[in-house]
């Protein structure tokens, strides 16, 4: 089991790498959103909705079994 799979981006499958970034992505707008004030309803759901996206995905990356020439692409 490579613990790399789960924080390093260049071995993460396309769900981790979307969920990661979606969370970034949503990290970013709640600050702004506090910044200017403005709140939006079950905004923080977003966080549930990424956690699970990148457990889903980094179960199928550790049951997946690539072959010598598979390359993650993002």
């Amino acid at each position: 089991m490579k613990l790399s799979k789960i924080y390093d981006p260049r071995e993460m499958n396309s769900y981790q790498f979307v969920a990661a970034t979606g969370l970034v992505m949503t990290l970013l707008a709640h600050l702004i959103l506090a910044l200017i004030g403005k709140s939006i309803n079950n905004f923080a759901a977003l966080y549930i909705c990424w956690a699970v996206f990148f457990t889903l995905g980094t179960i199928a990356n550790y049951n997946s079994k690539p072959n010598d020439n598979d390359h993650h692409h993002h």
